[in-house]
């Protein structure tokens, strides 16, 4: 089986799907620059590389000012071999315009390192750097004269568990760091003036196999790789360290031409933890995920259920994880075989035909396959023999099918019977697929038989999954089969409650398109007396919404109004209530009231006519009081009058008091 540089996975549609617009719009909200940049080189090329994959054309324009980080990374003598590996990295995607004599300027350089590297990282980001070199110019030699000396100082970094250290001097194994190591060692063998020994690759592969020994697996079938203990600064989560190991792989594989013989159900489940994720909110998780899975292909069911009734097709959908097409290939169903049926296969070895217009292989369903439960195996089959040295097709794969239809219910019929003869007491024909109303008595020596037939499209004996009878008296039910029932062994179950019982019928099935709850009636139940130490029926469970529901209405009694006095006694008391108004007029007459200090200039006039206005309207106020007003609103509008009353008092009070003092001076 060849590595993991493309998988194809079998399974349900509804677990594995391949990226949608979800991820790319997922991409730009994570992947937000700056003032025009990234925070650095690497997080510029998770982004460009993640929209690169994702086929995002409208994304943020970065190019001026990265272009210019990485021109400048480029020139300096003093910029670290990871800032020299990711300014290239970025280069490549965004081609700036970096001179050849750039590049022959940093070759020497790397070389160097490498030929005094004692660390992996040290290996990894100049091996790397030469090899994204080798990419971009045609013309700096960067192939490396002693390649199988470098392999093995890379290669005396592994372990026997298939991990790698980081150092000679840190005795701690990393699974990350393997990913790396693999990575790294097929950079050597792409920049290698000769070949490498072959023996060397053969030890790898051995050491790969072993690194497969300690992948672990999640209870859906999905394979991940995790570190162990390693120091703090070192460790990654299994997302991370998965993904080193892919791409390791991956690029590895890419340069040998032997195929490494890996197991199929680990290389299927490393893919299916990329894909089972979901969509991380972290821009490293995101890259991580996106950059190990832009190759693997995925074959889906649009639909796992398939209806009779509606002559629905098998139809199978293989794509890349981008939703892009798949290469030519066919999708054969081997077998598929019904899991309660005694008859074996039903259909075998199957060719779907293709369908251009909407990218599905497709197949009609076999005469002979009936409803229920089915087990389909697929295979797929490459056209082209050389992508078989690039894609593995995993194999054949399980996917469980549903196969729906009508079920027909004939003969249909209830009936009570005697217990002890078996005589027909009363019988009553039943049409369960329209309204039926029966009306039945029986007491408890008697008992009670609901009968009818199933059968499936093609004719076949059918037995649904849930089959329930129930007797219904208020709020309580009593369970029952579709079996003759003694209403005298049930007694106690009924708690000797004698009354009008409604009979329901549930009949209902996973592949039954009819499932139905029928009231069929009702059956008078004459029960016989409960007896002292008889089980009592329990209390009703309250429904929880039914405090919310309208309470009941509540009724006021009021008494009745008092006795009041006859009208005319309550004019004529009224018209009292004048008599001080017209004696406070006489009074005034009798004292000779007149207007001789009134103010005549226009201005003292003016605010004296205010003053008795605001007057009228206190009176005024107290008879609407009397009448309508309640006290807090006459309050408010004599709070207002009086401040009116009190400004424009103090002004005629002020004038009439000059003009008083002017009299008595002259």
């Amino acid at each position: 089986m060849v590595l993991l540089s493309v998988i194809v996975i079998c399974e349900a549609a509804s677990v594995f799907q391949p990226i949608t617009d979800a991820h790319r719009s997922a991409a730009l909200e994570l992947f937000k620059p700056s003032d025009g940049s990234f925070g650095s080189l690497e997080e510029a090329y998770e982004a460009l590389r993640s929209f690169e994959i994702l086929g995002i054309d409208k994304k943020p324009d970065i190019s001026t000012a990265t272009c210019h980080s990485v021109l400048e990374t480029l020139g300096s003598s003093s910029s670290s071999l990871k800032d020299l590996f990711h300014a290239l990295r970025v280069n490549g995607i965004l081609k700036c315009k970096v001179k050849e004599e750039v590049f022959e300027g940093i070759v020497p350089r790397l070389k160097a390192v490498i030929s005094s590297a004692s660390s992996l990282l040290e290996f990894y980001y100049s091996i790397g750097s030469l090899e994204l070199i080798k990419g971009q110019s045609s013309n700096v030699i960067v192939l490396l004269s002693d390649a199988d000396g470098i392999f093995r100082s890379i290669k005396a970094l592994s372990q026997s568990d298939g991990r790698w250290r980081y150092s000679s001097n840190n005795p701690e194994s990393s699974t990350y760091a393997a990913g790396l190591a693999l990575k790294t060692l097929a950079g050597v063998v792409s920049l290698a003036s000769s070949e490498i020994d072959q023996s060397m690759i053969g030890t790898l592969k051995n050491d790969i196999t072993k690194l497969f020994d300690s992948v672990e697996k999640y209870d859906d079938g999905a394979f991940y790789f995790d570190e162990k203990v390693v120091e703090a600064h070192e460790h990654h989560g299994p997302l991370a360290t998965t993904s080193s190991v892919v791409r390791g792989l991956t690029a590895f594989a890419d340069v040998t031409s032997e195929n490494i013989k890996l197991p199929g159900d680990k290389i299927l489940g490393l893919a299916e933890f990329f894909l089972s994720i979901g969509i991380p909110g972290d821009t490293k998780d995101f890259f991580n995920q996106i950059d190990s899975v832009s190759v693997p292909l995925i074959l889906s069911l649009p639909a796992t259920v398939l209806s009779l009734s509606k002559k629905d097709q098998l139809k199978v959908k293989v794509n890349t994880v981008l939703g892009s097409n798949a290469p030519p290939l066919t999708v054969k169903l081997v077998r598929a075989s019904s899991s309660g049926s005694k008859d074996g296969l039903l259909i075998e070895s199957q060719e779907l035909k293709f369908d251009k217009e909407i990218s599905s292989h497709f197949l009609e369903l076999p005469k002979n396959v009936d409803v229920g439960k089915y087990t389909f195996v697929f295979e797929v089959v490459l056209h082209d023999s050389e992508h078989e040295k690039v894609y593995a097709t995993g194999g054949q794969t399980r996917v469980p099918v549903f196969v729906t239809g009508i079920i027909k219910v004939d003969n249909a019929e209830i009936v009570v019977l005697d217990s002890d003869l078996g005589s027909v007491e009363s019988q009553k024909k039943l049409d369960l697929a329209g309204e039926n109303v029966v009306s039945l008595s029986a007491n408890h020596l008697q008992k009670l038989r609901l009968s009818f037939q199933l059968a499936t499209p093609l004719g076949h004996v059918f037995k649904p999954h849930q089959l329930l009878e129930k007797l219904v008296w208020l709020q309580a039910f009593l369970k029952l089969s579709h079996d003759s029932k003694d209403f005298l062994g049930l007694v106690e179950k009924f708690y000797y409650l004698s009354g009008s019982y409604d009979i329901q019928l549930t009949v209902g099935d996973a592949v039954m398109e009819n499932s139905f709850l029928k009231a069929i009636g009702q059956i008078e139940l004459d029960l016989p007396e409960a007896p002292e130490k008889a089980p009592r029926p329990p209390l009703q469970p309250v429904d929880p919404y039914s405090r919310y529901g309208p309470k009941a209405e509540i009724s006021h009694i009021f008494r009745a109004p008092d006795k009041r006095p006859p009208k005319e006694l309550s004019l004529a008391f009224l018209g009292l209530t004048f008599v001080p108004l017209v004696g406070f007029f006489i009074g005034l007459l009798r004292l000779g009231v007149n207007f001789k200090n009134f103010p005549s200039s226009a201005v003292p006039a003016t605010f004296a006519i205010l003053f008795h206005l605001g007057i009228a309207a206190v009176l005024l106020l107290y008879a609407l009081f009397w009448l309508k007003l309640d006290l807090f609103t006459t309050l408010k509008a004599l709070g207002v009058l009086g401040a009116f009353l009190l400004f424009v008092g103090h002004r005629v009070l002020s004038h009439l008091a000059s003009t008083s003092s002017k009299l008595k001076s002259a």
